[in-house]
């Protein structure tokens, strides 16, 4: 094949497409919004010989809400975002949906797509190590379950081995009268994150019972802050231990500098969203 040039497959069934993958081999690459792929593509740090199109599989595209949340891949931002079902279950999906690009992105862009390509700046994976959720992982050979929080090795770089998928996202229903927040800093609608926050809480007897915090695009992997959730357990979230848990969040970030600012200047944003989302999500929590 010349440079550029691939084969374009789209599979009649989820059985179908796993199968075009494995023998695509390396050069196997999946599209459904095509909104991280397309944009890697055109700076050739994606080329791939084969493009398997899973946006008209009906089997990647299900929710269903009981004590676990399962949201198949191909389910889009915009549809995340109208499902009362979802937003009533767990709001903070649609919280940070709604904050991803633009209209015309949340249309075609997947959840299985945000989460499954290791961009750092992407939106969905903190929330989903936040939510300490689990990835249905496909392939020829079999299945198996990668948390969120395993699941981000590097820049672009991931648990997925070739020929796998991801196939559904599992998240454990929170908690009624959870608190919950996604802060995002941007420069302009549509960017990615100069620093975002996820936050979960549970609240009983005025004092922290369980948390989650997650971060955003401070580093080249999405980042659980278990130490700021450790400086925030069974307190009251006065602001003597939220600027405790700011400075362990602030101490794990990563950040480049480019052209939304300094290092120093985005590891300290990190720190603002997520005072941000705990007050927030404290505020929320009944």
């Amino acid at each position: 094949m010349i440079p550029g040039e691939f084969e374009y497959r789209r599979p009649s069934s989820k059985a179908e497409a796993l199968t075009m993958l494995a023998a695509a081999g390396d050069g196997g690459r999946l599209l459904a919004g095509g909104h991280s792929l397309i944009p890697m593509m055109k700076l050739r740090m994606a080329t791939p010989t084969t493009l398997v199109d899973l946006r008209r599989l009906d089997e990647l595209r299900s929710v269903t809400i009981s004590d676990t949340i399962a949201i198949g891949a191909a389910v889009t931002q915009h549809e995340i975002i109208v499902h009362d079902g979802l937003t009533e279950a767990c709001p903070i999906l649609r919280e940070t949906a709604l904050l991803i690009a633009d209209p015309q992105v949340r249309y075609c862009g997947t959840l299985g797509g945000n989460v499954g390509n290791g961009d750092p700046g992407n939106d969905m994976p903190a929330v989903m190590q936040c939510l300490d959720a689990d990835y249905v992982v496909e392939s020829v050979g079999g299945t198996r379950i990668v948390k969120a929080r395993e699941f981000y090795q590097g820049a672009y770089f991931t648990a997925l081995l070739p020929g796998e998928i991801i196939s559904e996202i599992r998240i454990r229903r929170p908690a009624i009268g959870h608190g919950f927040a996604y802060t995002k800093l941007k420069r302009k609608v549509g960017d990615y994150a100069t620093a975002a926050a996820a936050v979960m809480l549970e609240l009983a007897g005025g004092k922290v019972r369980s948390a989650s915090i997650a971060l955003t695009n401070v580093a080249p992997t999405p980042l659980y802050a278990t130490e700021a959730v450790a400086v925030i357990a069974d307190t009251a979230l006065d602001i003597e231990h939220i600027n405790a848990a700011v400075r362990a969040a602030e101490a794990i970030t990563d950040p480049s500098a480019d052209g939304r600012g300094s290092a120093e200047y985005r590891r300290s944003m990190a720190g603002v969203m997520v005072r941000r989302a705990l007050e927030k999500a404290k505020a929320r929590a009944v």
